[in-house]
């Protein structure tokens, strides 16, 4: 959790918001490669 308090941090004192999606939509899909291994999986392929 420090890492996406020190990437917020770097964001919002270098003013370069437009990163916050890309880091989001990065984070999103990090989430859904840690949930592969898991139940959630054939709900996940659905969506892609």
């Amino acid at each position: 959790m420090d890492m996406v308090v020190e990437l917020w941090d770097f964001v919002a004192s270098r003013k370069k918001y437009w990163m916050a999606p890309v880091l989001g939509v990065m984070m999103l899909l990090g989430g859904l490669m840690l949930l592969q291994g898991t139940a959630v999986a054939p709900f996940i392929y659905t969506l892609f």
